[in-house]
């Protein structure tokens, strides 16, 4: 009788990947990195603000531009209408013309004084309608003179516009074609930065960049004194931030505060 050989599980044992959690960074390391992190997002700023400013420039020629485009069109319009306003008053000239020698020609026939005078009004008010459409005329031919003359000075004005466009989009080209990779390095070092910040402090640092007027968020003590705020630092405080045991943050405006070893550090790993 065969026996029953019972199959044997061999489990394979675990390998663990020892990973380093938030908690195992020193106060020193988070440091650190917060000022790289600074450091970094500073330069990723400066290139935003020299490139943000060229597509405001940009914009505010091509809305310039766009106002010139409407304004020739609006006088060119305005030119056609007082062209057609002086043909009118041609025309309304000939025909007075017209009605006057009709007018002359009739009194040769009159049959007493009431016809005469009768048709002396209507020559009388003929010739002043032709007096008036003159005056019209001389009026619409001042308007049409100094119209050509803005439309001069707008097309010149437009073609000058153009110009400095066409340049400011060059430039605009050019600076997004060199910084378009730097600032995409800058934003990889900065996520890699970031690993070594905890969540909490991570926030609290974005919060702070969001609301600083010049994006700092992290400080170097400068003669005392909060580089970021410039209020003096308590000689207590500034032993403790020397210590690198803690985070410290300036007591007036929030920032964190390093020291002049930090910076040291930072800036000889870039």
């Amino acid at each position: 009788m065969a026996k029953k050989v019972k199959d044997k599980v061999v489990e394979k044992p675990k390998v663990e990947t020892p990973e380093k959690t938030e908690e195992e960074f020193t106060a020193e390391q988070k440091l650190i990195a917060l000022y790289s992190l600074q450091q970094i997002d500073s330069q990723t700023d400066r290139i935003r603000i020299v490139r943000g400013e060229l597509p405001l420039e940009v914009q505010d020629l091509e809305d310039e531009i766009a106002g010139l485009e409407t304004r020739v069109n609006n006088y060119i319009e305005e030119t056609e209408s007082l062209k057609k306003q002086i043909s009118d008053k041609q025309n309304a000239i000939k025909e007075s013309d017209t009605l006057i020698k009709k007018y002359e020609k009739q009194q040769m026939n009159v049959r007493n004084n009431r016809e005469y005078d009768s048709l002396s009004k209507e020559i009388e008010f003929q010739t002043l309608e032709i007096q008036l459409s003159e005056k019209r005329i001389k009026e619409y031919n001042f308007k049409l003179d100094t119209i050509k003359e803005e439309i001069d000075y707008s097309k010149n004005n437009f073609n000058e516009r153009k110009s400095d466009l066409d340049i400011k989009k060059s430039e605009l080209t050019d600076i997004i074609a060199e910084t378009e990779k730097e600032e995409s390095d800058l934003i990889s070092k900065s996520e890699e930065n970031q690993k070594f910040i905890e969540d909490r402090l991570l926030t609290a640092y974005q919060r702070i960049r969001k609301n600083a007027r010049n994006g700092l968020a992290v400080v170097q003590i400068e003669r005392d004194a909060c580089g970021g705020c410039f209020n003096k630092i308590p000689p207590q405080h500034q032993l403790d931030i020397r210590m690198h045991k803690k985070i410290i943050v300036c007591e007036y405006c929030g920032r964190i505060l390093v020291d002049q070893e930090i910076a040291d550090i930072v800036n000889k790993k870039n």
